[in-house]
């Protein structure tokens, strides 16, 4: 009776052992529970990158973006970007012909307004150096809105993708590449364009908590 009861005793701290091996093993691996969450949280965005046009040239281009998000994989976007539009062709063309005035305004300052639809497609996580993890997301937004170059404005479509890097359980870093449809005039003739729009910008979430 009492050999028996000392087996039983090894094999329940074998087991002991092989549990903690096991939870060792997955916490090495990363595998923690989900701190970052989105639903029913409100997402303040400042943004700042490149304004790549198909008539203009390329400008610096500045805005912010404020996005509900209802569920973990959908949102709903309102932002406002701050641009300029500006010719380095036309101002080559009247350098070299003094006398000639292209366009009125070489330099006009131009406003975006968009709404999009922002649909959150994979999540992932990065280990650092076998420390903390740190989880991200990609994501695909398609919208609509207006591009107003101060002396016209063009109903603007627009489509892209973007990833964001979520640091705690209310801050993030975010990178978006999108591209707008729109008509541009030039010269008194009107074209439908592609700009692209490329930015990187840092995201705060409320409520705080998560």
């Amino acid at each position: 009776m009492a050999t028996f009861a000392a087996v039983d005793a090894r094999a329940q701290c074998v087991d002991e052992e092989l549990k903690q091996e096991l939870v060792g093993g997955r916490h090495y691996r990363g595998v923690q529970e989900r701190l970052f969450t989105k639903a029913f949280r409100h997402e303040l965005s400042a943004m700042g990158g490149i304004y790549a046009a198909d008539l203009y040239s390329s400008n610096w281009i500045v805005g912010g973006a404020y996005t509900f998000h209802f569920s973990e994989d959908l949102g709903l976007e309102a932002s406002v970007q701050f641009t300029r539009f500006h010719s380095a062709v036309t101002d080559a063309y009247e350098r070299r012909y003094p006398g000639i005035q292209v366009l009125d305004r070489p330099d006009k300052p131009g406003s975006l307004y968009l709404g999009h639809l922002v649909w959150s497609l994979a999540y992932g996580k990065l280990r650092w150096m076998g420390g903390g993890i740190t989880r991200f997301d990609f994501n695909l937004a398609i919208g609509a809105g207006v591009t107003d170059d101060s002396t016209s404005r063009s109903v603007t479509g627009s489509a892209g993708i973007g990833t964001k890097l979520f640091l705690g359980r209310w801050a993030a870093l975010r990178f978006d590449a999108r591209d707008h449809v729109l008509k541009e005039g030039l010269v008194g003739d009107e074209h439908l364009v592609n700009d692209v729009v490329v930015t990187l910008g840092a995201s705060m979430f409320i409520p705080f908590g998560g």
